[in-house]
This record gives structure tokens, sequence and C-alpha cells, in this order.
């Protein structure tokens, strides 16, 4: 049979993962100058800790393992008949890989409370797994680079986090706009519509106006229940005049009825005014009062980071979840978080071709194989060039130098090495630049420097 992958799946070549690396790279570096520290947690968790954390839609996509051994011995019959997926899962699934990185999160935080330090601040590199359409820039499998702070319900952190995407992305030199806004406008906004009981379904709707377009989101409404009058009673979401302060100042006015949505208001103008008295540009930062990010715990701010010139959707996105954790037993720790999508980086970094030239995975040194004597004389100078760090290789093949070049050429070799008897005897080593052709002769001590 032919070897195939599993849709939404990539694997990655030499070159692929060292662009990765740099950008991993990047990110680890600002997330720890940021004092967050690193942590990892398994790939698959138990299906109970994710189920009811991401809304009807995201619970669709977990991708489920099914239970060791045949699992279906303990199905009674009649239930198998049913085929009623929502009561079989649970029954033959305990597994799942996880969604994202957040709910593993708090697990954790749930589960060592008592040893952390609060405000404990935590970043995490993984891959996590969902079973969505595969498409351009979204996978099945793919990785998720996240920073979020437990323990503190301090604006600051909001502050804080949009300096860290905006030093990120300044030093992958990518030119974004982030995005914000606030759940408790959103609920602000569903009372004032006269919806409050069908905010899930209205912040939903709105989240896909990127996708769908305005009539698509009001026929969504519509399906799902919204009456007319109260989608015409927020219609002003779709014709803002892109003034964050302007726009914030107005929908203030409509909320002044709603206790949460002015709350909100008020939480989103501390951050914007201390983002820009830190000198973040108007054309950095925008209030987006369309911007719902379709996920059940967030409870505050809310972040969506795009990239500028480039059509490939958000690179960034996350917010506060001040319950997160009650779903475990343990209350009143606020937490929020941001995240940054490695593979839409990678993809953005691609096609306006930010990747530093020195990338490439090369061989810094490529010695020939002329014999037994010569490649273990070969071999003792590049254990000297090893220790240093500079990057050698022995041709493993003696005598055959048609195909040493060749292998020399399609691995992108910097220099050539060449020691035969008359090398040997010398002490020295002929380098050739395969960029230029210029070969040399050195003796051995100038080469090791």
């Amino acid at each position: 049979m032919k070897p195939s992958l599993a849709k939404g799946t990539r694997d990655f070549t030499a070159a692929e993962v060292v662009k990765r690396r740099f950008i991993t790279g990047i990110l680890q570096s600002n997330f720890e100058i940021f004092g967050f520290q690193p942590l990892e947690t398994p790939s698959f968790e138990n299906l109970s800790t994710l189920t009811g954390k991401y809304g009807e839609e995201g619970d669709r996509l977990i991708f489920k393992i099914l239970n060791s051994g045949n699992f279906l011995d303990k199905i009674p019959s009649e239930e198998l008949a049913e085929r009623n997926a929502r009561i079989l899962t649970p029954k033959i699934s305990e597994k799942a890989l996880r969604y994202d990185l957040t709910v593993p999160f708090a697990r954790f935080v749930s589960m060592n409370h008592g040893q952390l330090t609060f405000p404990y601040k935590r970043y995490q590199i993984q891959p996590v797994w969902r079973a969505d359409r595969p498409q351009k820039g979204r996978f099945r499998e793919f990785y998720q680079c996240d920073a979020d702070v437990v323990g503190s319900e301090s604006l600051w952190q909001e502050v804080d986090l949009v300096q860290l995407y905006l030093k990120s992305f300044g030093d992958l030199k990518i030119p974004v706009k982030i995005h914000i806004n606030n759940r408790k406008i959103l609920a602000g906004l569903a009372e004032y519509a006269g919806i409050p009981d069908k905010l899930m379904d209205f912040t939903v709707a709105l989240d896909k106006l990127d996708k769908i377009g305005k009539e698509g989101v009001i026929k969504e409404m519509s399906e799902k229940g919204i009456s007319a009058d109260s989608a015409a009673k927020l219609d002003f979401l779709f014709s803002q005049t892109g003034d964050a302060l302007k726009d914030l100042a107005a929908l203030k006015e409509r909320l002044r009825e709603s206790e949460t949505g002015t709350q909100g208001a008020e939480e989103l103008e501390f951050v914007l005014l201390k983002c820009f008295e830190l000198g973040v540009l108007p054309e950095q930062i925008a209030f987006n009062i369309t911007l719902a990010r379709g996920l059940d715990y967030y409870t505050g701010a809310i972040f969506e980071v795009k990239a500028e010139g480039v059509d490939i959707g958000s690179i960034g996105g996350g917010g506060r979840y001040n319950n997160l954790t009650e779903v475990f037993g343990v209350k009143n720790v606020p937490g929020i978080g941001i995240s940054f999508g490695l593979d839409r980086i990678y993809l953005v970094m691609e096609e306006l071709g930010l990747f530093p030239e020195n990338t490439n995975s090369k061989v810094q040194y490529l010695f020939a194989n002329y014999g037994e004597k010569e490649a273990l004389h070969a071999m003792k100078i590049m254990e000297k060039l090893r220790a240093r760090g500079i990057s050698a290789e022995l041709y493993p093949d003696g005598g055959k130098m048609k195909k040493f070049f060749s292998y020399s050429e399609k691995r992108g070799v910097e220099n050539l090495v060449f020691i035969g008897e008359e090398e040997i005897n010398d002490n020295t080593v002929t380098i050739k630049n395969q960029q230029d052709g210029h070969q040399i002769t050195v003796p051995l001590d100038d080469f090791l420097g």
C-alpha cells in the first residue's frame, strides 16, 4: 500500500524545522524576558477534563481516543443499536488529545495550586489537535505557543501581554495589528438587544464575521432564534469608525444601563489608554467590537492578532478567563493568557520573505574520504571542530569522489575539506569554498585556530 499522511498533518524537512526553531527561539526568549516559566503537559487528557470547556462546536472538534481492548464488550446491544454518539462516546473513550494548552494548564494549576507562587506565569510550546476541516493555515495537528498568568485580576496583565505581542512580532519583523475586545461588553450588548439568554449564540455567530460576512452573521443569529428587532439594535456593530477611543465612548453611552457592559468598556478603556501612554501606536491596536472568540471560558479582555498585508486569519489570540479553574474545584484563581500560532506565523514569514538567510540548516565543513587512514585523521580534526561548536561531517563512502561532490551540492555545504597523504605528511588541510570556488591549503594549526 502506498504510504500517505493523515489529513491535516505534515512532515517537516530540515530546512522547515530550522525555521520553526527560529520562531520558537524568539518566542521562548521573550517569554522568559517577560518573567514566564516553562511548563509541559501530556499530549492527551481525560476526556472529562476537556469536554464542556470550549462550547458545543469546540467539543465536536476534540479528537477522542478509543479505549484499549474490545471496548464494545460492555456496551448493551440496545445502546449500540441506538447509535447515539453522545451516550456512547464516554463509554468507549476515556481519553482525548488536547484541544489547546489553556485547559490542561488550568487542570495543572488546580492540581498544584498549593505549591505554586501566585501570580504564576507559565509559557508552553507544544502541539495540539483539532478535528477541523483542513485549509490554508488551518491544520488538525499544530503547535501553540502560550503565555498565561493566573492569580491576578490586575488589568496591568492585559497591558503587559500587549507589550509581549508587539515585542515578539517586532523581533520577527511581522507587521501586525492587535484586535481587542471584552466579553463583558458582549454580555452588555446582549442585554442592550434584549437577548441575554442568547449570549453564546450571539457571540458564536459574531465571531464568524470574517468568514461569513455581515449577512451570514445576521442569518445565523436568526437561525438561533434571535429576532429581527434585536438584530436591528445591533446593526451599529458593523459600522465602526476605526478610532478606538471614539468608538468606545459611543459604546459606553449605549451600554449605560448595563452594569456588566459598562464595566467591560471601562476595563478596555484602561488597557487602551495605558498602551497608548506606553507608546503603542493606534495602527498597532484596534478596538474590534465584533471580536468574540467563540470559547466559553473567556470572561474579560479578548485578543486576536492579524498580520498586515497577508490574508491568513489570526496568528495569535487569547483573553481573560477568571472562572476556568472553578470547573476543577478550585475557586478564586483569575487568569489571562495569549497564544502565538506557530504554523501561521511560519506561513506569514515565508510569504513575506522574513526568514534570515542563516536559518538554513547547513554543514560548515564536509570532509572528503580517501580511505581508512585519511578518514581517521579527518575524524580527529572534526572532533576538535565540533568541540568548538562548528558543524563538521565526514563523507562516509571512501574513494567515491563523484558522489562526494554531488552530495555536497545537494546539502548546500559551505566548505569542502580535503586531507590526503600529502596533507597528513605536511600537517595541513586543503579547503574549497563552495560559493566562490576558491581553494587554499593552510597549516592545520591555523585551520583549528
